[in-house]
């Protein structure tokens, strides 16, 4: 189940002429189609684009043979909806112009279940947000309204049937299927409560009770899916059709979640706070994986308009006008979209989409309503003493937590499938050297990393760039404008690999074994690190420092660190 949950159904509309169109796009007037045009086989396409997986393709096909597909989207009313949502919104629009009967689950009591992410007392407030919020954004991309009915899930989910079934269930489902079906969903605690065994199940007995052909979701939701076909025949129940997005990256490269600020827009921020947002986000030269800027492009903005705009200015080659994705990846990766090109055309997109959702929120009615599903946490005096749920999620966030360390370049060469990217190995004074891919070719040639003294981030969380897994990062130092200019950090003379760069009046703290990506701590640290006017690599104004002095950087005073 994604974040949020309530129930929307379309009624396909007849006798409206149209025309059949081959090429498909979520305007108002693509939506008028509404499938009676259509092919089998075109809605079958236009169901299918984009997604990543589908579970049952055969069945869906010989649905679409015989009549309308029943299709359902579930959301959890937890957080408040951010700007991925449009992702399912665009392939919810594809699903009613290939004629669908969609059902939209408002899945107020999974949101308890998990972990209680939603309060009960806040439950029905913040059924009340998704549903106008979610109304908004479908307006917002052009999908007619009058045909849409929600229902949110405790309307069913305690019926006595509902609950015999949830019974039946439980007595065939193993402890270990029903959490290994929720690892990827249920909020992963070191004491898991009971409700997070449930969710699953739940979850799969929804898709009986909504009287639904197939299931769409992220493909995050996988197992839970998985686990619906497996179990729900036990039952005497048909298996189901599961159709599954690919999860969209966040602003800093991960997923993109309603309880990490720095990873998502807001539906509701203001248009400044998108750029200030866009302007920190992820895209690195070159770099088309784990990209949170191009993923929008591609599953949001394209389905939505059948092209995109690149704004640029006339001495850099004007606009140019891209219809079809991969013409834009292709550019990006050949280093024919500049970064801050990219991103200030998505932020003139984006904001477009945004506004008539900030405009339906200006209303006392909603700002009440905003204010009281998601009321501000008050502050306890003296902190978290005698709390220890609040000590153990409020971390505190200090660069001990670090594990930066000195490291020697032993080889470098061109990433096998990325010009922009090196690939390294590089000894931080243990048994192997690591891995490491950075996108410096466009800063510093090979000769000038080989056999040098670099500065590594080494508790990051592997992650593979362009199909090769990177162990740690390589700190730079990196000023923005017409030109990027980036070098790396340099650790003093004589310095040895492995040894420990601590912050000064921060030595004596244990690093992490690994940082959390959800916890978000070197992004939050990151801030604060630059270049002093002296060239020394600071935090706060304090030197970055190893037992023979400090980092330094050659040339780029009151440059940022990362």
């Amino acid at each position: 189940m994604s974040d949020g949950a309530f129930i929307m159904k379309y009624v396909t509309s007849t006798g409206k002429a149209c025309h059949r169109h081959t090429r498909f796009s979520a305007t108002t007037e693509a939506a008028d189609i509404m499938g009676e045009q259509l092919s089998p086989d075109e809605k079958f396409q236009l169901i299918t684009r984009n997604l990543q997986e589908v579970l049952g393709e055969e069945k869906l096909k010989e649905i679409l043979k015989e009549r309308e597909l029943k299709v359902y989207w579930g959301t959890a009313t937890t957080g408040k909806p951010h700007v991925a949502y449009f992702v399912p919104m665009s392939k919810i629009a594809d699903f009613l112009k290939a004629g669908c009967e969609v059902t939209i689950l408002f899945a107020d009591l999974h949101a308890y279940l998990d972990n209680m992410k939603a309060p009960w007392e806040l439950l029905e407030l913040r059924v009340k947000y998704y549903e106008q919020i979610i109304k908004a954004m479908l307006e917002s991309i052009g999908v007619p309204l009058d045909k849409l009915k929600f229902v949110k899930g405790t309307d069913f989910q305690l019926s006595r049937e509902y609950t015999l079934d949830v019974y039946r269930l439980s007595s065939v489902v193993t402890e270990h299927d029903a959490k290994k079906a929720g690892a990827e969903v249920v909020k992963q605690v070191e004491h898991p409560l009971l409700s997070g065994l449930l969710y699953p199940g739940l979850q799969a007995l929804d898709e009986e009770f909504l009287k639904v052909d197939a299931q769409f979701g992220g493909v995050d939701q996988r197992k839970i899916f998985t686990l619906a076909e497996k179990y729900l025949p036990s039952l005497g129940y048909t298996k189901r059709i599961h159709m599954m997005n690919p999860m969209v990256p966040g602003l800093t490269g991960g997923k993109m979640s309603s309880s990490e600020e720095e990873s998502k827009i807001d539906l509701l921020d203001k248009s400044q706070e998108v750029k200030k947002k866009l302007k920190k986000a992820f895209c690195e030269p070159g770099n088309v994986e784990n990209n949170g800027i191009l993923s929008f492009v591609k599953h949001v903005l394209f389905p939505l308009h059948s092209e995109f705009v690149i704004k640029r200015d006339p001495k850099w080659g004007g606009d140019k006008v891209y219809t079809n994705y991969e013409e834009v990846e292709k550019d990006f990766a050949a280093e024919q979209i500049h970064p801050g090109d990219l991103k200030a055309s998505v932020e003139l997109a984006l904001n477009k989409l945004l506004d008539p959702i900030r405009k339906k929120f200006e209303t006392p009615e909603l700002k009440k309503l905003t204010t009281s599903a998601y009321p501000v946490p008050s502050k306890t005096k003296g902190g978290a003493k005698g709390n220890p749920k609040q000590t153990a999620d409020e971390e505190e966030v200090i660069p001990s937590r670090l594990d930066i360390r000195v490291g020697k370049v032993i080889s470098v060469e061109k990433h096998p499938d990325a010009e922009s990217l090196y690939l390294e190995k590089i000894d931080v004074g243990e048994e192997q050297p690591r891995t490491v891919v950075s996108g410096l070719v466009a800063y510093i040639s090979q000769e000038q990393l080989q056999d040098r003294l670099v500065v590594l981030l080494c508790n990051l969380k592997p992650q593979k760039m362009r199909g090769i897994e990177s162990q740690a990062m390589l700190l730079c130092a990196s000023i923005e404008g017409e030109s990027r200019k980036v070098e790396p950090l340099d650790p003093p003379e004589g310095s040895a690999p492995g040894e420990r760069v601590f912050v000064e009046g921060y030595e004596s703290g244990k690093p992490d074994d690994e940082l959390k990506p959800k916890k978000k701590v070197f992004e939050k640290l990151q801030v604060d690190l630059k270049i002093s006017g002296e060239n020394v690599a600071q935090w706060k104004e304090q030197n970055l420092m190893t037992k023979l002095g400090q980092i330094t950087c050659k040339t780029l005073k009151g440059g940022n660190i990362s």
